[in-house]
């Protein structure tokens, strides 16, 4: 997610809130002292992926840096993107670390950290498409969004007469691309460059769809723990530590 993404479409907030009526708190998992258990939809470079199978991206090296300064260890939850909202609220993890754009709607049932990278959605396609030149031009056009994700809504809301392709993950999302089934795919800036160098045949469309912000998504009842990833954020800025993961890990899916 490839690409990303949208940390709340209408249907996840809806699922938040039914699974919010029916935790029982005194079943809910607290969260421990030394660890902070962080959930990833780890399909998503260069943010966060597997590699010889091992986890790994931005944010998977950013999250750990940001508990090595809080003096915590990280426990780590593999799950589909979807799932991301429903289980912060349900407890079942702390953290929410996967590509996340800060929204007002997501808002609602979880807090953000501050942001910690700039982002934004963009268009995919294939390098010999001449007919998608622009965001405005995927009106009647198929274009494949991961479901979940601020892709679908935002399609949904402002291109209407797009026909979207909803799929669970973003790998799926990209090979529509190239095998033809759809003429686009609607992901993060950062991922869609990244894939796009990997593939000579694909593109990315120099007008973004919409610019964003990332954030990291915290439970509403940690409000502590927010804080003092605000405050581990703020220190690893200013000691050149997150600069580093920058240039490592997203200096090249810069235009």
């Amino acid at each position: 997610m490839i690409h990303r993404r949208r940390f709340a479409s209408m249907l996840a907030v809806s699922l938040a809130f039914s699974f919010a009526a029916s935790v029982v708190p005194t079943l809910a998992s607290a969260q421990t002292v030394d660890v902070i258990r962080v959930a990833t939809d780890a399909t998503f470079p260069p943010f966060e992926f597997f590699k010889d199978g091992k986890r790994t991206g931005f944010d998977i090296e950013l999250i750990e840096l940001l508990a090595k300064t809080m003096h915590k260890k990280v426990e780590w939850t593999d799950i589909d993107f979807k799932g991301l909202i429903p289980g912060l609220v349900s407890r079942r993890f702390d953290v929410a670390s996967s590509a996340i754009y800060i929204t007002e709607e997501r808002r609602r049932v979880v807090n953000f950290t501050d942001p910690y990278y700039p982002g934004g959605l963009v268009v995919l396609t294939k390098a010999s498409n001449t007919s998608i030149k622009q965001p405005s031009d995927l009106a009647g056009k198929k274009v494949s969004v991961q479901v979940g994700t601020k892709s679908a809504n935002y399609l949904k809301e402002y291109y209407p007469q797009a026909e979207r392709i909803e799929v669970e993950k973003n790998q799926e999302m990209f090979n529509l691309v190239e095998i033809g089934r759809a003429d686009a795919a609607v992901t993060g800036k950062p991922a869609a460059i990244e894939y796009a160098k990997t593939r000579p045949g694909m593109k990315v469309l120099d007008k973004q769809v919409s610019v964003e912000l990332y954030g990291y998504a915290v439970r509403k009842d940690l409000p502590q723990l927010t804080e003092e990833m605000n405050v581990a954020l703020k220190k690893v800025k200013l000691d050149g530590s997150y600069d580093k993961l920058v240039q490592k890990w997203l200096s090249s899916s810069a235009k």
